[in-house]
């Protein structure tokens, strides 16, 4: 019988590739999301939030939890039900069904930091960063993981994918294009900073493995170690610019930048949050120091224990993801951004 995989945030940009990846490897999936027609089609589904996901009576085996309210900017109250206590609801709903494995996509926005940053471990991260709701709320999530974990419950694998890209994108590359055609894309240091991206198939291939994977500790906890937390790249950094001008050249559009020095950016974006908080709605400042992070200083992952524990190795190129990209958009076909 076909092992049974919940797929939360199924009508989002990584869900609904996780969905595909697994049927195309003989998985029944229950595609879990709010929006039924933006549902995958051909596999069940749960039409609802994480709540009533909690409260529902589900049979499954394994469940990969990609549900998250991901933005740069936001009110916490938000980020705190979406990715907090959202989770605390999969880990309850996974009680209920008897799930063995519970795959969590976390974020490796929890190592930003105002400075370069390079072959990151999974245990490099400060707890106490508070860059923004979204990477306090990622940090929490995982923190009740642990704590929250009981004998009993499904063993726990954390991925930490990074700048997720591929057809149907809805936030890095719409970004970046949207900048373009304002004022330009941002660039610091003339764009030699290192940049770690992934294609989104190659992060769907990462959750097979991690529900397939034996995890480092036998009780099924994260344990002391972190050794069920895994980073997930491509494994092939590259400089800023000459990411942007692929995207630009498959685009078919001119180069365009704007050239800003970090520091000054980063302390304007300060600026910017302050009093963006006291406009009313709260919209996204233009510049945020979170922004200024992902684009100014160079973060690069070090992949080498989901290659060595999850036998992960990438089936996609970053240039194949971006002209993936770049045929997607010319045939209107994109994502929604938020939660899935």
């Amino acid at each position: 019988m076909a092992t049974t995989a919940l797929v939360t945030g199924a009508s989002g940009f990584l869900g609904s590739h996780v969905v595909a990846h697994l049927r195309e490897h003989g998985y029944r999936v229950i595609a879990a999301g709010r929006r039924r027609n933006a549902l995958p089609s051909g596999v069940e589904h749960f039409v609802g939030d994480l709540d009533e996901l909690a409260a529902a009576s589900l049979s499954f085996d394994v469940v990969v939890h990609c549900a998250a309210l991901s933005s740069s900017w936001g009110r916490w109250r938000e980020f705190e039900h979406a990715n907090v206590v959202g989770t605390r609801r999969v880990l309850q709903s996974a009680r209920r069904a008897g799930a063995s494995k519970l795959v969590h996509i976390s974020s490796p926005s929890i190592y930003a930091a105002p400075r370069d940053r390079l072959n990151i471990r999974e245990d490099e991260v400060d707890e106490a960063n508070r860059l923004n709701g979204y990477i306090r709320s990622k940090i929490a999530a995982e923190r009740l993981l642990r704590d929250e974990w009981r004998p009993g419950d499904p063993q726990v694998v954390v991925l930490r994918p990074r700048g997720l890209i591929g057809a149907g994108d809805p936030s890095l590359v719409p970004r970046l294009l949207r900048a373009h055609s304002r004022i330009g894309i941002p660039l610091f240091r003339d764009g030699t900073n290192l940049t770690d991206l992934t294609a989104v198939h190659n992060v769907a291939l990462a959750a097979r493995l991690a529900v397939e994977v034996e995890c480092a500790d036998s009780a099924g906890s994260l344990g002391n170690t972190d050794g069920a937390v895994f980073n997930i790249t491509n494994g092939d950094p590259r400089p800023f610019r000459e990411l942007a001008d692929k995207l630009l050249d498959v685009m078919g559009l001119p180069q365009r930048y704007r050239a800003l020095p970090p520091r000054f950016a980063y302390g304007g974006g300060a600026v910017l949050e302050q009093v963006f908080r006291a406009v009313p709605g709260r919209p996204e400042p233009p510049l945020t120091r979170y922004t200024v992070t992902t684009l100014g200083w160079a973060q690069t992952l070090d992949i080498s224990r989901a290659r060595e524990v999850l036998g992960y190795e990438p089936v996609v190129s970053i240039d194949q993801a971006l002209e993936e990209y770049g045929r997607g958009a010319g045939s209107g076909s994109f994502g929604e951004p938020g939660r899935g």
